[in-house]
């Protein structure tokens, strides 16, 4: 062979690994921005973890007067709306489930965006029927979803709150007046972001004249942030659904270059939903999670509930067997996923068959010891004739979590998609592109796709705010994650290595992630588990290596009271007393 025929061989091997890389770059679920090793923190009496020191610390201020995990947890929002602006705020959703100890009792709270009533199955698809580019959609006013999160802290804070709701608001009214400094993430994140720095309001808030994002630590001060929620702590969230607000919102939505469909109307008529948490045995446990829309309560429990049934208890912590088992119960869990869950206003929900016990052996018995590659979903109890599409991507979104004084614990996961959602900024915050977790087609074969645009419907999503119970149902663990559609993998990882593997909560959130979404089987890049790469070749895996930057934050109880990990791979801490 001739060294030109090798060298141009070479070449388009190594084109071909470039394409690879960047595909499994742009599927990873979030940006990486470094890895700061963290230590378990114990405390005797309450906690918070929250992705960003000031955070944490708001909710800390209101436990230490006495407040609850819920007033807690929305000062912790404000403020992350401030200073992680990229994954969270008031102009998105979320999910968050609440334990009221002395009551005994799991609360799950629905904040999840809604479509507008302007919104018709063929929103993503081009003039030809095929669904748009997600690169198109993403910052696109068409993916503004009706944003949930104050009707739903709210909600929880009528039911669960003690402090006044205007006091929840002064920290993080106070830090956007007076400014913060620009985190090393939030830095990373704005310098790799082309679409932000062409927002004026944004640009002018996090870049400099020449449009490079402002350098680590500068001050960024947020007063229109500051003024926004200045209304929303002294009139409530009407503020925030009705009058100068919601205008303002709409305006942004109606007058973007993709002109939008948001309504006033849709604002106005927004409601949050405590729904019924959906909770199932894990060996000794009882482990509770959020309820369709989200796929997270169902996702996890069927990959434990798969697990059980398994030989995953023999198989030992890191083994290449262990490893096996925990990507191909994820494609199980998955498949079926893709198949059923979706707002259950819309379309009905087999929450109870999917994860009915004597179906979950039947999945198990799928089980092998080669991978199934792609898993094809099941039919269990109560399952409507429907199909699955492709999903996107996303990124933007951070999880707390919270125990108080008195036993009570939140752990609450919120999201405005990608990162910086939509990248259209109103009154100091951004607005979400939580749309595009629709499934952009509409059918399949002329089947239904139960995840598809509706007038009003909720979009599924991944988000997997989790509650662990032990047989005497005390609580013995709260946790979550960000990462988009990998969330559940995330959290079932560390449930597995916290419940089964022994691991204290700060190891478990720090062991590598692994795990499969009915595809490749993913592999965190540079970590131990790239050692099994080879030997779960051999066994018919697909294997992708990329960065896999959860955000966990989880609470266990300990002998002397609580235990909090913080994930390395963020800017995550945990404070407690």
């Amino acid at each position: 062979m001739s060294a030109r025929r090798i060298i141009t061989r070479l070449a388009c091997a190594l084109a071909a690994c470039l394409v690879a890389m960047l595909a499994a770059a742009q599927d990873a679920p979030e940006v990486a921005s470094g890895w700061e090793e963290k230590r378990a923190v114990s405390a005797q009496r309450y906690m918070v973890i929250a992705a960003h020191p000031l955070a944490a610390n708001a909710g800390m201020a209101m436990l230490a007067r006495g407040g609850t995990a819920i007033d807690a947890a929305i000062a912790v929002q404000m403020m992350l709306n401030l200073v992680e602006p990229q994954s969270s705020g008031i102009g998105g959703g979320g999910f968050l489930l609440h334990w009221a100890a002395r009551k005994q009792a799991v609360a799950a709270y629905d904040g999840r965006e809604a479509a507008p009533l302007a919104a018709r199955p063929d929103r993503f698809l081009d003039a030809s029927g095929r669904p748009l580019p997600f690169r198109a959609t993403r910052a696109s006013a068409l993916a503004v979803g009706v944003p949930g999160t104050l009707r739903m802290l709210a909600a929880a804070h009528r039911d669960h709150g003690r402090l006044p709701w205007a006091s929840l608001f002064e920290p993080a009214i106070r830090a956007a007046e007076r400014g913060f400094p620009m985190s090393h993430r939030l830095h990373v994140l704005l310098a790799a972001d082309e679409r932000l720095r062409r927002t004026p309001a944004a640009r002018a808030l996090y870049y400099d004249a020449d449009g490079g994002a402002r350098p680590e630590g500068s001050l960024i001060v947020n007063r229109e942030l500051a003024e926004t929620l200045r209304l929303i702590a002294r009139h409530g969230p009407d503020a925030f659904y009705f009058g100068a607000i919601a205008e303002d919102i709409v305006a942004a939505v109606r007058s973007h270059e993709s002109a939008g469909d948001l309504s006033v109307v849709d604002l106005a008529r927004y409601r949050a939903i405590r729904r019924e948490a959906v909770c199932a045995p894990y060996r000794e446990y009882r482990v509770c999670g959020m309820p369709p829309p989200s796929s997270g309560g169902i996702g996890v429990l069927q990959i434990l509930g798969i697990l059980e049934r398994s030989a995953f208890a023999a198989a030992g912590p890191h083994t290449v067997e262990a490893l096996h088992l925990l990507a191909e119960a994820g494609r199980l869990a998955y498949a079926d996923r893709g198949q059923y869950v979706a707002d259950p206003d819309f379309v009905p929900q087999p929450v109870a068959g999917l994860i009915d016990p004597a179906y979950l052996a039947g999945r198990a018995k799928l089980l092998g010891e080669r991978s199934m590659g792609r898993a094809a979903p099941g039919r269990p109890a109560g399952a409507p004739a429907l199909v699955s599409a492709p999903e996107n991507p996303v990124h933007g979104t951070t999880h707390v979590s919270v125990v108080d004084a008195r036993g009570n614990a939140v752990s609450m996961t919120t999201s405005i998609e990608d990162a910086f959602g939509s990248r259209i900024q109103v009154r100091g915050f951004l607005l979400n592109n939580q749309l595009t977790d629709f499934s952009f087609l509409a059918e399949v074969g002329g089947m239904p796709v139960a995840n598809r645009v509706e007038p009003g419907k909720r979009p599924r999503s991944s988000m997997s705010p989790t509650l662990v119970f032990d047989r005497d149902g005390r609580l013995r663990l709260a946790i979550g994650s960000p990462g988009g559609p990998a969330i559940i993998n995330f959290v079932a990882r560390a449930i597995v290595a916290n419940l089964d593997w022994g691991f204290d909560i700060q190891t478990a959130i720090a062991l590598p992630n692994v795990g499969s979404r009915n595809g490749p089987t993913d592999i965190e890049a540079g970590s131990l588990y790239v050692l099994q790469a080879d030997a779960l070749r051999a066994r018919g895996h697909e294997v992708r290596l990329l960065d896999q930057t959860s955000g966990l934050h989880g609470i266990e109880r300990s002998v002397r009271g609580w235990r909090g990990g913080a994930d390395p791979r963020r800017e995550g801490v945990v404070r407690g007393r």
